[in-house]
């Protein structure tokens, strides 16, 4: 059996148990939000004993040289004493200076961050609430189009985090931010490669800042956006996204509505279903995926399979449980 020590603690793992699970299982309130080790809110260290390689995938060199290790990612084979990173994503506190609700579960957050804060367009964030509840939300603004940094929250059914979003943040309001991670963003350098966007929901966030990262760049290659949702009520930013159409020749946008009912002027059908429909040939395409889980998971394969070289597919998937 093996076992992890934390702090004065010692637990034994069940079999295959993640030690983000076993921790707070045990009622040790170890951050997290994505629990699929792309986050990294649930970044550990290991003061004792070797975390296994799968722990450390997509950190930084020096973290897994320090042994830190990914808590929802770590099912050791030998034992192992464990503790809070010295070191995690750099933190710093931001100002909430606008609250927009952009449908009728979908806010926009505006926050103001009171020392430098260096970003990409698609790179997402950690927004803490109290040492239990953070969670990780994408950047829909630009850096330098936008004096503020944007988060579209949407509200999920006993969301803790979210509702405390809808709920009771206001503005003038200071909260702790760590990041930002990740890299699901607009690399300049291609300016001819034709750009493939598909979102469901609050998807649409990521996607929103690389397109407009994209084409105030100066990106030339057709730009195709689909923005799914079930019903006409779960799209948003429609007139921003159709007035970009009309300014930009080389932008489409597809609004998708998956119910029985669709309305005049929406395509029909499941997000990335569409999507393959009017791009069925991805070879030289770079394609952006954002959003559920399974839509991301069933859509990255669809376009490999379409010919689009694996290094030109980017993810991010939304964690639904837990918001």
């Amino acid at each position: 059996m093996t076992t992890i020590r934390y702090g004065n603690k010692s637990l034994e793992l069940a079999e295959n148990q993640s030690v983000l699970d076993c921790l707070n299982g045990h009622g040790i309130p170890i951050p997290y939000a994505c629990r699929t080790g792309v986050c990294q809110n649930c970044l550990m260290r290991a003061t004792d004993g070797t975390p296994p390689a799968a722990s450390q995938i997509g950190l930084k060199d020096s973290l897994r040289l320090s042994s830190h290790f990914l808590a929802c990612a770590c099912r050791p084979t030998e034992n192992l004493d464990v503790a809070l990173p010295d070191d995690a994503l750099p933190s710093t506190h931001a100002l909430v200076s606008g609250l927009e609700l952009l449908n009728h579960d979908i806010m926009r957050v505006d926050l103001e961050a009171l020392s430098p804060f260096e970003y990409r367009a698609g790179q997402f964030i950690n927004l803490v609430r109290d040492s239990s509840h953070v969670r990780s939300y994408s950047l829909a603004s630009v850096p330098r189009l936008d004096k503020h940094i944007h988060l579209h929250v949407r509200r999920l059914p006993k969301g803790r985090v979210s509702g405390w979003i809808h709920e009771e943040l206001s503005i003038g309001q200071r909260v702790e931010i760590r990041g930002p991670s990740g890299d699901c963003i607009y690399l300049p350098g291609k300016p001819e490669q034709a750009l493939l966007l598909i979102g469901t929901g609050s998807g649409l966030a990521p996607l929103y800042g690389i397109l407009r990262d994209a084409l105030d760049q100066g990106h030339q290659g057709p730009v195709r956006l689909f923005h799914g949702s079930r019903d006409f009520h779960g799209l948003y930013l429609m007139d921003e996204l159709r007035k970009m159409e009309r300014r930009f020749p080389n932008f489409s946008y597809f609004p998708c509505v998956s119910a029985s009912h669709v309305p005049a002027g929406f395509v029909a059908g499941r997000v990335h279903e569409a999507a393959l429909r009017e791009t069925h040939e991805l070879k030289g395409w770079r394609v952006f995926l954002c959003g559920h889980p399974e839509m991301v998971k069933q859509t990255r394969k669809s376009a490999y399979l379409a010919g689009a070289a694996l290094r030109d597919i980017h993810a991010d998937a939304f964690n639904v449980s837990h918001a």
